[in-house]
């Protein structure tokens, strides 16, 4: 590619860094002659890295899948534009039961367990939590192993089968609409306003490295944040700053945040 050098250079630095280098890769392999080119589970952040890449190779086109509409986590797929077949991008939903008195199982637990078995995250997309169980969406490779050695969530037994990506509803998320005034657009401030937290809790969640914006790690509680920024605290979800929208006679600015439940 052309630009590799300059697109690496730029994401350098990056939990995005390496990424880069092999969505990159992934692009060179398609624009030599595959059909297409599927990369890992990759988060909603990388997919900006993947529309970059193909701004500058126009004879392919990217396309994305998480294994169902409104997935978070996806795949990315650089397609040649002269190949109009199906694209395989190798996700399978496998649904996870237990015992519905441990109800009290939630995402957290399924994730450390799996993390636990050593399963990278990249192996794995979304993990939609339901009553007594879960569906995961996983990489097709990896299923085989799931099913021999993923047995357990915190000690409470599971059982794993397939089932067909298409009986996952689409993804509905319920928002609530924050309308508030912050001192600054710094960091802290902000989580403070959208988590409903103290703003010396939000900053001591931000040097404890708890806090993503636009799925990188956060720099510090002094970082400014725009308009459009997606902010995530581990444990309490996400939040976008959908709008500034103006300053006060006091100096305060008027935001409005949208934090995703």
């Amino acid at each position: 590619m052309k630009n590799r050098d300059r697109i690496i250079r730029y994401y350098q630095g990056t939990d995005n860094g390496k990424l880069a280098a092999r969505l990159i890769d992934l692009a060179d392999s398609t624009a030599k002659g595959r059909p297409y080119a599927v990369s890992e589970f990759v988060s909603p952040g990388a997919v900006q890295i993947g529309e970059t890449i193909q701004a500058h190779v126009p004879s392919l086109v990217l396309k994305t899948f998480g294994g169902y509409e409104g997935a978070e986590r996806v795949k990315l797929a650089f397609v040649s534009a002269d190949y109009d077949g199906p694209v395989d991008f190798g996700i399978t939903a496998c649904r996870l039961s237990w015992d519905d008195r441990y109800r009290l199982l939630g995402h957290r637990d399924v994730l450390g367990s799996l993390m636990s078995l050593g399963v990278g995250r990249e192996r794995f997309g979304d993990i939609i939590m339901q009553d007594a169980g879960a569906v995961l969406l996983a990489d097709t490779k990896l299923v085989p192993y799931l099913q021999q050695n993923f047995t357990k969530i915190a000690m409470v037994s599971i059982a794993i089968e397939e089932m067909p990506l298409s009986d996952i509803a689409p993804r509905q998320e319920k928002v609530k609409e924050i309308k508030t005034t912050v001192a600054s657009l710094r960091l802290d401030a902000i989580a403070s306003s959208g988590f409903g937290i103290s703003r010396t809790k939000a900053a001591e969640a931000i040097k404890g490295d708890r806090v993503q914006v636009n799925w990188q790690p956060a720099k510090g509680p002094s970082q400014d944040v725009s308009q459009g920024d997606v902010i995530s605290l581990r444990g309490k979800g996400r939040m976008e700053l959908a709008e500034i929208t103006g300053t006060s006679r006091k100096g305060r600015i008027g935001v409005l945040l949208k934090r995703y439940m």
